[in-house]
């Protein structure tokens, strides 16, 4: 875990500090991306596949004297077809952020923090002859409340760190409880703790290409105080034509509550998890 907190540490941007402009500004991207590939007769054998992603990245934010208002909304749902497994999905997460801050001086604010991140539909663990159930809609879901200091040194960046968090680890099913680090028979663990959240957001070469980054890292104050649940986010889009844009996105995830399960159903502790996705498809920037 030493290891990825360090490599986070080396890969957040040093910046000059710029005036930020007043009242309100908006900024996205969203899209479908897609691929399909198809085998006849091919001698070195395949499977035919269809895949798909929908996904929806902006940002609302308000500034206006001393008052700063940010607003994030990221949400990825995909699935991907063969002819063997039939429809599965592949992406599905839904993030929303809201941050108001009061200014102390040009960079720095008082901040309070309110965070959600949860899923939409179902998801299973497959095996060559059967599936599980292992999560739902809202199953799990994570809200984090705290106030804290938040640091602005321009409108591309913000670093805000709070040592007065809540977390909330929700299911809106107990038979999920164990695998979310909740008690058994329980919907909802909480936490007091720290918490540590970087947001990047920059465009380039003329605004053909987009780069967002969310990173939030959160440790508890109890006997498990030192290990931090980290969750980072990374959108990049390159615009090929004005509607055709290709997109890669990220996740790389701990979380010290989250078991993971051999195929015989031996429970063993939390382990780094990391998602990618590269697509083309159309999109649309706001």
């Amino acid at each position: 875990m030493k290891k990825i907190i360090f490599f986070l540490a080396v890969l957040l941007p040093i910046s000059i500090s710029a005036q930020d402009e007043e009242g309100w500004k908006h900024e996205g991207i969203t899209g479908i991306n897609f691929s399909q590939t198809s085998f006849t007769n091919w001698s070195e054998g395949g499977e035919n596949s269809v895949a798909d992603n929908i996904y929806l990245n902006g940002s609302l934010n308000y500034k206006k004297d001393k008052l700063s208002w940010t607003n994030d909304l990221s949400a990825n749902y995909g699935q991907t077809y063969t002819d063997n497994t039939g429809w599965r999905k592949s992406l599905d997460n839904l993030n929303f952020a809201s941050k108001l801050g009061h200014q102390i001086n040009e960079t720095l604010y008082y901040a309070a923090l309110l965070d959600f991140k949860s899923q939409l539909a179902n998801g299973y663990k497959y095996t060559d002859d059967s599936k599980e159930l292992i999560s739902k809609l809202l199953t799990p879901s994570y809200l984090n409340i705290s106030v804290g200091l938040d640091y602005k040194p321009n409108s591309h960046l913000a670093f805000y760190f709070s040592p007065i968090a809540g977390k909330l680890t929700m299911v809106a099913d107990s038979a999920f409880s164990f695998r979310y680090g909740i008690d058994r028979n329980k919907y909802v663990k909480p936490q007091l703790g720290a918490i540590f959240k970087a947001n990047a957001n920059y465009s380039f070469f003329e605004d053909r290409m987009t780069l967002k980054s969310v990173l939030d890292m959160f440790t508890a104050y109890d006997d498990s105080f030192g290990n931090i649940d980290v969750n980072w986010d990374v959108l990049i889009g390159y615009n090929l034509t004005k509607l055709l844009t290709l997109t890669m996105q990220t996740t790389l995830k701990y979380d010290d509550d989250i078991k993971t399960f051999d195929a015989d159903g031996t429970v063993h502790g939390a382990k780094v998890q990391f998602k990618e996705m590269v697509g083309i498809g159309l999109s649309y920037k706001f």
